[in-house]
């Protein structure tokens, strides 16, 4: 059977029921919301003007939990029943050992990802100082890093160095996707299309082993669903918001994931492969770096809410809602497919392929600057 063949049956068994999982699991959660204190009012810097249900992060975990446990079970199941794994794929049939040997850095990586979830619940209930949440964040990403192993891999020799920059890159995906998420379907939409670039990239690539990295797109695949059905109550007008726990989650997952992966080696001749999450997370990077240099330029604090995010820049320049969403979804897709390219190309065509996402990125600040001279005037 083909990689794409097997790709495709991946993302059939592991996107749709975490989908299917995350959209009926909200129709509860959206009637209760009340009652769970799990309600965002209108005012401050908010720009929607009536109530809407919080806890969307808790369908996006729970379509990925139970996924990930369904599939522990059926790996589980198969391992120990040779006569079963006729009905696998033979790609996938072979990979069942390996998988089965990851299942505890699996589950304490979602076990993190749990804690993270309540921290977010927590504080979309109850508001929590940023400090302790910024101290949690650290403190997860910190474990993952050092207790699961999973640091870049960018060929620098100072192993304390790679797993600061790592903790690092965690903290402010994390952080990335929560502020991103200011529009209806703008945060879960532009994490799907990343997710999904990202599982692209790993089945190209060849990991260790030289097989395609079949674990951690899986995980993506899941993610990628699981956002899919909270995207359908998350469509403009949003029916319910992702809320802190699913930005955290969401964001905590693919930084996690963009780790564990293989990029490159010195023997492949791509050692710039080590590039491709970065041009994948361009956006959201994109939006936390000029919103905190935006709320550092002028004298507040840097985790003071605003309408200063990307895509309320966007509408400043004359776009509708829906328009800066879409508009976001192109960048992102864009930035996406750079990234799969990336890890196909050799220097001379990677340094063109980088180029053309920093231009991308530089064409923004050109149109948005249009915006922030109007506003000095």
């Amino acid at each position: 059977m083909s990689d794409i063949r097997v790709a495709l049956w991946l993302a059939a068994v592991s996107a749709i029921p975490a989908g299917l999982i995350a959209a009926a699991a909200l129709f509860p959660i959206r009637r209760h919301a009340r009652t769970l204190g799990l309600l965002d009012r209108p005012g401050g810097h908010k720009s929607h003007v009536t109530p809407t249900p919080l806890g969307g992060g808790i369908g996006i975990w729970l379509g990925v939990v139970l996924t990930m446990l369904a599939g522990t079970i059926a790996v589980m199941v198969f391992r120990g029943n040779p006569d079963l794994q006729g009905y696998l794929p033979p790609r996938i049939a072979l990979h069942l050992d390996g998988v089965w040997s990851r299942a505890g850095q699996l589950w304490g990586l979602l076990g993190g990802g749990t804690i993270l979830v309540a921290l977010g619940l927590i504080d979309d209930k109850r508001g929590l100082p940023w400090p302790f949440r910024l101290g949690v964040q650290t403190a997860v990403a910190a474990a993952v890093v050092l207790g699961l192993g999973y640091s870049f891999t960018a060929f620098i020799p100072l192993p304390w160095l790679t797993q600061a920059l790592s903790v690092l890159w965690i903290v402010a995906l994390i952080n990335s996707f929560n502020m991103l998420d200011n529009m209806d379907g703008l945060s879960g939409g532009v994490a799907a299309i990343g997710a999904t670039a990202l599982a692209i990239v790993m089945i190209s690539t060849p990991g260790a082993a030289g097989q395609p990295q079949w674990f951690v797109a899986t995980l993506l695949m899941v993610v990628t669903g699981a956002l899919l059905g909270f995207l359908f109550h998350n469509r403009p007008p949003a029916k319910i918001f992702m809320g802190d726990g699913g930005s955290y989650f969401v964001g905590f997952l693919i930084a996690v994931a963009t780790l564990m992966a293989t990029y490159a080696n010195y023997e492949s001749g791509t050692p710039h492969a080590v590039f491709a999450p970065v041009c994948a997370m361009a956006v959201p990077l994109y939006d936390l770096t000029t919103v905190l240099w935006i709320r550092i330029r002028e004298g507040r604090s840097p985790f003071q809410g605003d309408q200063r995010h990307f895509s309320h820049r966007l509408v400043a320049l004359g776009l509708s809602r829906v328009q800066a969403v879409l508009t976001i979804y192109l960048v992102t897709a864009t930035c996406g497919l750079a990234a799969i390219l990336l890890t196909r190309v050799q220097v001379d065509s990677a340094i063109m392929v980088i180029g053309i996402v920093c231009c991308m990125l530089l064409l923004i600040v050109i149109l948005e600057s249009t915006g922030w001279r109007k506003e000095n005037e």
